[in-house]
């Protein structure tokens, strides 16, 4: 059974850093392409980063380049998204999605299997 769970959110002052964490179950979390959503109150769902399997290629919305970073541990099957300079506009409900696709790209986030969420506030 494929299982995703996030963890690292909370309340953080504008201007510091978070970790969030997708810890995978069940499957090879390495094998696949494994993306960050958010979704902020009264707003669409929109995909944050992404990283690639293999050659671990990343891409990043235009409004976090530059403070954001996706990364995997294959050995934790676990992918991190390291957010820094956050600003309150970041905050939202942060959820990570995995397919059965091992790329990802600018315009294509896998979105077959959803953890459950992790919220992450900004705010001073």
């Amino acid at each position: 059974q494929v299982q995703l769970v996030e963890s690292g959110g909370g309340l953080v002052q504008p201007g510091g850093s978070l970790r969030l964490s997708c810890a995978a179950s069940g499957f090879a979390l390495g094998y696949y392409a494994v993306g960050w959503f958010r979704q902020a109150p009264g707003k669409e769902r929109e995909g944050v980063s992404c990283i690639s399997s293999g050659d671990d290629s990343t891409y990043f919305v235009d409004s976090v380049k530059g403070r954001f970073t996706i990364s995997r541990d294959n050995a934790k099957n676990t992918v991190y998204l390291q957010m820094n300079k956050l600003k309150p506009e970041d905050t939202a409900v942060y959820y990570c999605a995995t397919g059965r696709g091992r790329y990802c790209s600018g315009s294509y986030y896998p979105d077959e299997y959803w953890g459950q969420g992790t919220q992450v506030t900004v705010s001073s």
